[in-house]
């Protein structure tokens, strides 16, 4: 037996989906991407569709299912979009709450507090 048995943990589900985010964010994937993406992939089903239905009897099965396959990709697709877009909107929110915070330093004074009237505190 290992000394370092029970360690290691295995990570959540959350805990990956917030790494798989971000490594899509570092990547330069956005979450529009994923979506126009997703409706790409909903086109092509419906060409993959419709080109099937130009194929002979014998083709026809293979080209029906190829089409239900990628048109399966959409929901997944439109799904990682809309969590990477919510991991945008955190990573905007950060540095917007950093300037407001600085700004609110820097309007109160060094020291983060303000000078009341009649107080000893110097501003």
């Amino acid at each position: 037996m290992s000394a370092y048995r029970g360690c290691l943990r295995h990570p959540s589900p959350q805990e990956v989906g917030v790494l798989l985010e971000k490594l899509m964010y570092r990547i330069g994937l956005r979450g529009t991407h994923l979506q126009l993406a997703s409706m790409g992939s909903v086109g092509l089903c419906i060409v993959f569709w419709m080109r099937a239905a130009g194929v002979d009897q014998d083709e026809r099965g293979n080209a029906e299912r190829r089409a239900l396959f990628v048109g399966l990709w959409a929901p997944q697709l439109w799904l990682m979009g809309q969590g990477l877009g919510g991991y945008e909107q955190t990573r905007r929110c950060r540095p917007g709450i950093k300037r407001l915070r600085e700004a609110g330093e820097r309007r109160l004074g060094r020291g983060g507090t303000r000078s009341r009237p009649g107080s000893t505190h110097a501003a």
